[in-house]
């Protein structure tokens, strides 16, 4: 069965000493689709050059996340534009609003993420938000820019019940990746009162990787350990969590057509 990593940074330099061998290992586990976020100028050549590697298999967001949007964000977002005129860019992401490292530019991250919402309405493509210490404000804005078009994915959600309700009747997705293994994360306490077509699966490698190699590079292939915990939040088999997560994910991606 078809797995997807709907959030992957595979173009990072932590991969460069076994990448085709990690790609390997990803592709024996079943995942056959990695969904590569962008994050600033500063990897875009990098990003690009990673998807020319397995064309079949990797698909590209174009975006710039908040906590690269500095002084220069507008041209930033200008490099945004042009990846959607030069790729084929399945999602606006990572975007969003981010109060834990530096909020010194936090207003113009919230000009960004509003500005780079209106360019996936007028592209009807999905968002993937990065939220961090600012569900609010990041409501808000979404509230505001409530229409059909408006949906996407809250990617690494970390918050509670409330919060995911909110975001599920925005239309939007929430992604679950490794946090959902540790002892503390929490969300594993309610998940099951989220419906299943509600999640999708991610990695955010090399980040946040799952138990029980939790504080290790992360990699698409420990997609796997998230599943094993679903299966057992949900009590479903592995194959009816990857089943309805993958319909999910080709639902947002609009990979069907």
């Amino acid at each position: 069965m078809e797995i997807i990593d709907t959030h992957t940074h595979l173009y990072l330099d932590q991969f460069d000493h076994d990448f085709d061998d990690m790609i390997l290992r990803s592709l024996q586990c079943g995942i056959k689709k990695f969904v590569f976020p962008s994050i600033s100028s500063k990897y875009n050549q990098r990003m690009i050059e990673t998807l020319k590697r397995y064309p079949e298999n990797f698909f590209l967001m174009a975006g710039l996340h908040p906590v690269y949007v500095k002084e220069n964000f507008l041209d930033e977002l200008n490099v945004v534009k042009e990846n959607l005129r030069n790729h084929n860019c399945v999602a606006i992401g990572e975007i969003g609003l981010d109060k834990h490292w530096d909020i010194s530019f936090y207003k113009q991250q919230k000009i960004a993420f509003q500005s780079q919402i209106d360019i996936a309405i007028e592209e009807d493509l999905p968002i993937v938000i990065h939220c961090r210490e600012a569900f609010d404000d990041i409501y808000e804005i979404l509230l505001k820019n409530k229409s059909k078009k408006l949906r996407g994915i809250l990617h690494c959600f970390t918050g509670n019940l409330e919060e995911a309700k909110k975001i599920i009747d925005l239309n939007f997705k929430i992604g679950i990746g490794g946090v959902v293994t540790f002892k503390n994360g929490g969300i594993d306490k309610f998940l099951d009162q989220i419906h299943i077509s509600n999640i999708v699966l991610e990695t955010d490698s090399p980040y946040l990787s799952p138990s029980p190699h939790r504080g290790k590079r992360n990699e698409s292939s420990y997609i796997t350990y998230v599943i094993d915990k679903l299966s057992k939040i949900y009590g479903l088999s592995n194959s009816e969590i990857i089943f309805q997560t993958t319909l999910n994910a080709n639902d947002i991606f609009n990979f069907n057509n």
